[in-house]
């Protein structure tokens, strides 16, 4: 069996220290290095909740890396700490993996091109839920039938972007089934943004409250009929498995791979 050794950037996170739980028990993944700015010192074994793993918590990536030799760098920050930690990976000749959302099409060129200069792997995935991704795959399949569809998208309230990264995806994975863009109806909107946001053409509904994790509908409606595809998310062990996937294919990759759904056979 090869082994995948790893760096796990935002490691004292929510998201970072649930998915460092499952990396550490993954029988094909070493976690050799963890950054935060949070908890230095803290080791990632018991910081949570397992035995002493040996691997400490720093503060300064490039020292990581050097001293640690990664393949592949697992970065789960806010959008301006994960692109720095990925030109930093990149540049070294390692492989990012972001899950962190906020990224814009055109940070993800800049980083695409730095690649594949490099001739490295990356993947930068909305969203590393399986069922997520197949949600995102129905919706865009669902576009091609129906001539109106909106999003609502609910996450916890400490979540800091808006709309999700995963319904700015779905939107764009929508409006390239869709011959031509429908043009929304006029309204007006006695408290302004009632009517939400609007890309690429789809009305995006966003939610933060307390008690949510990740959830989105799409609601599509035609003649007579609605059709509501949705997906929930009520823990973040749910990430995990799309999360190895992407590690285990990143280093067969060039250049960016945006979306956990080119990796899948759908």
């Amino acid at each position: 069996m090869v082994t995948i050794r790893v760096i796990v950037t935002g490691a004292a996170g929510r998201m970072g220290r649930e998915m460092t739980r499952g990396l550490l028990q993954a029988e094909d993944i070493a976690v050799v290095g963890a950054v935060d700015r949070q908890q230095a010192g803290a080791d990632i074994g018991t910081l949570n909740g397992l035995p002493p793993a040996g691997v400490t918590i720093t503060t300064d990536l490039a020292e990581v890396i050097a001293a640690t030799r990664p393949q592949v760098m697992v970065d789960f920050t806010v959008a301006a700490a994960a692109l720095a930690n990925a030109r930093i990976a990149v540049e070294r000749g390692v492989s990012p993996v972001i899950g962190t959302t906020g990224i814009s099409l055109d940070q993800l060129d800049e980083l695409h091109q730095l690649c594949e200069d490099r001739q490295v792997g990356a993947v930068v995935a909305p969203n590393f839920s399986l069922g997520a991704v197949l949600m995102m795959h129905f919706a865009g399949e669902a576009a091609r039938y129906f001539p109106r569809a909106e999003i609502i998208e609910m996450h916890h309230d400490q979540k800091i972007d808006a709309p999700s990264g995963t319904a700015l995806k779905t939107a764009e994975l929508m409006a390239a089934r869709i011959k031509e863009t429908p043009k929304l109806l006029p309204v007006e909107e006695k408290v302004a943004g009632a009517r939400g946001a609007t890309y690429q053409g789809l009305a995006v509904h966003s939610v933060r409250l307390p008690g949510a994790v990740a959830h989105q509908e799409v609601i599509f409606g035609g003649q007579g009929q609605l059709l509501t595809i949705r997906h929930d998310t009520t823990s973040r062990e749910a990430f995990l498995p799309g999360l190895l996937l992407a590690m285990r294919k990143v280093n067969q990759c060039r250049g960016v791979v945006y979306g956990l759904e080119n990796l899948l056979e759908l």
